[in-house]
């Protein structure tokens, strides 16, 4: 979603000529008719998005100071660039005071505008993502932080305000990726812990001989390797909140001392004589089938119906497609912020093919996504040839990003997993390199009779990252998304195979 400029101007001619400056550098321009068109507009249900305001300072009725006084306390990140053909210091000084950006003389030169609404816009995403970050940090997050404008996320965020007012067990259920942790957090944010300590633990990414250690804390001597007393996260979320995710990835052990200590209100460090009184407010995640990991044997059914007292499901993106166009524009105002382009949106093409994608790795990928095609676009606005990976898999786009995609993955060799091999038909088939063994390679070969084809439908090599990302998707449907026998049968590392399930941004679900 293109960002919307608001202009204030009681000069019909002077508007159009900013209108026209600010259309063609990308923006959406919306002008309105002096200082009171400029209120009522800004206190409306279109002020909302409003990213950036061009305000004239001398107006009849309602002037640029009074409007910036208004506007500044009720909405302090909103930048506004303030107008004027007088440009004293003391002018100047007044309107800073008030909480103008950027302060521009008339004539206003079209390059002088063009580098004050980049720099406006380019803060106010930096100061925005900062802002999120140091609430985040010192757990004052709230729901209104959340970028949730569709109606599938009402529920949610509903089920989470009254949540945030106890301490009851919270379970937050949902696929990987569609933002369970900002949930959590967000609980917090609007509780009475907020500002207390709020501690994260990926259960999943745990080795299984320091889950108790890291959990749970331990003496000093308590093992080999324990020169010092370490205090777990229990300890360390005392007086706030502790969020396990991935809570179906804990060992069965485990589970038991976990229960104990939700019941007692304590914990029992490694190595410890006596038990370490916390009080936490536990808030659990998870995007497995719990009650089918119960009926298996792999969860405690006490354990699971001690922590699921306040379920709370998260949609995936493909339920919520509202979503889209905000998470979109988000990403690309704090991503092209970071990295220093000039990107300022996206085309409509682009975002329509984006809204009908159906996004597997919900809102962690559209945000890889998006970073990507940041890094290859050449221009202001986002089309639909820097995503050539989405293009190729909606319908009616694969031709447009054909040239990008044959491109970018003729400059990737397949030495590292396999090479292609050719029937006489020019099928492709999927050939692991002589003499590799325990790879990913000899998974796919040994375990997916079909094949996995490195070749696309025009005979182009495909990206190494797809051919993987699509290898450890089928090991994870296969295995039923049981990640410690994934991780097992393609011979790597459980926490290597989280981080490759991150950075893909593959659903990871149980069937």
């Amino acid at each position: 979603m293109t960002q919307a400029i608001l202009i204030v101007d009681d000069d019909p001619a002077q508007r159009r000529i900013l209108e026209e400056v600010v259309n063609r550098d990308g923006y959406r321009a919306i002008p309105v008719d002096g200082g009171e068109a400029a209120l009522a507009y800004l206190e409306g249900p279109g002020g909302a998005e409003i990213s950036l305001v061009i305000l004239d300072l001398v107006m009849p009725g309602i002037d640029g100071m009074e409007v910036l006084k208004r506007v500044h306390p009720n909405k302090p990140n909103l930048p506004v660039i303030v107008l004027t053909a007088h440009g004293g210091i003391e002018t100047v000084v007044n309107v800073m005071r008030e909480g103008a950006s950027d302060f521009v003389v008339k004539p206003v030169s079209p390059e002088r505008l063009h580098v004050s609404m980049r720099n406006a816009l380019k803060v106010n995403a930096l100061t925005g993502e900062i802002s999120r970050l140091q609430k985040r940090k010192s757990g004052q997050l709230t729901f209104a932080d959340i970028i949730a404008p569709s109606a599938a996320m009402a529920p949610v965020i509903r089920l989470g305000k009254r949540a945030a007012q106890s301490n009851i067990p919270i379970l937050i259920e949902g696929e990987s990726g569609v933002g369970k942790e900002l949930i959590a957090a967000a609980i917090q944010g609007e509780g009475d812990r907020a500002g207390k300590p709020f501690v994260t633990v990926n259960c999943g990414a745990i080795p299984e001989n320091l889950v108790e250690s890291i959990l749970f804390g331990h003496e000093k001597g308590a093992f080999t390797g324990a020169s010092d007393k370490h205090a777990g996260k229990f300890q360390e979320a005392s007086g706030g909140t502790l969020f396990l995710d991935e809570i179906g990835e804990l060992p069965l052990d485990i589970q038991v001392k976990l229960l104990r200590a939700l019941q007692q209100g304590e914990v029992d460090p490694v190595g410890s004589k006596k038990p370490v009184k916390v009080d936490i407010r536990l808030i659990s995640a998870t995007n497995r089938e719990m009650l089918q990991m119960v009926k298996e044997g792999r969860f405690r059914e006490d354990l699971y119906y001690r922590l699921n007292v306040f379920p709370i499901h998260v949609p995936p993106l493909r339920e919520r497609k509202d979503d889209i166009p905000e998470l979109v524009a988000h990403f690309i105002r704090r991503l092209a912020a970071e990295e220093g382009k000039p990107v300022v949106g996206i085309s409509r093409d682009a975002l329509s093919m984006l809204c009908a994608y159906e996004w597997p790795g919900n809102v962690r990928q559209i945000e890889n996504t998006i970073f990507r095609a940041i890094v290859l676009c050449d221009g202001e606005m986002l089309e639909v040839s820097d995503f050539p990976q989405i293009a190729s898999m909606v319908d009616g786009y694969q031709e447009a990003a054909m040239p990008r995609a044959a491109a970018t993955t003729a400059t990737h060799a397949p030495h590292a997993i396999g090479e292609a091999a050719a029937t006489d038909t020019g099928a492709p088939l999927y050939a692991a390199q002589p003499q590799q063994t325990n790879t990913l390679a000899d998974f796919a070969r040994s375990n997916f009779s079909d094949g996995i084809s490195i070749t696309d439908e025009a005979g182009n090599v495909r990206k190494l990252e797809d051919i993987e990302a699509e290898m450890i998707r089928l090991a994870i449907d296969k295995y039923k998304g049981h990640m410690t026998e994934v991780a097992r049968r393609l011979g790597i590392g459980r926490s290597t195979l989280y981080r490759k399930v991150r950075e893909m941004g593959l659903e990871v679900r149980e069937n």
